[in-house]
């Protein structure tokens, strides 16, 4: 499959919590840095996803903010 996303981490599943429509993903992309992506439960389960799977973080976004 080829994507337009040009940023895109292999990293591990460490950790999936559940929500009513959405759960969380944190996946450690290494070097001591995780990403965290909210996705619905339903691509959770589609996916399959369990702590320890393989996985490339796909980072597509046309605005990054940063507050303080």
């Amino acid at each position: 499959m080829k994507i337009s996303a040009r940023n895109q981490f292999a990293g591990t599943v460490t950790a999936i919590t559940p929500g009513a429509v959405n759960g969380t993903v944190k996946v450690d992309i290494g070097g001591g840095h995780h990403v965290t992506a909210s996705i619905t439960e339903e691509a959770i389960a589609d996916l399959a996803l369990r702590p320890g799977d393989r996985v490339t973080v796909i980072v597509k976004a046309s605005d990054v903010l940063i507050g303080k």
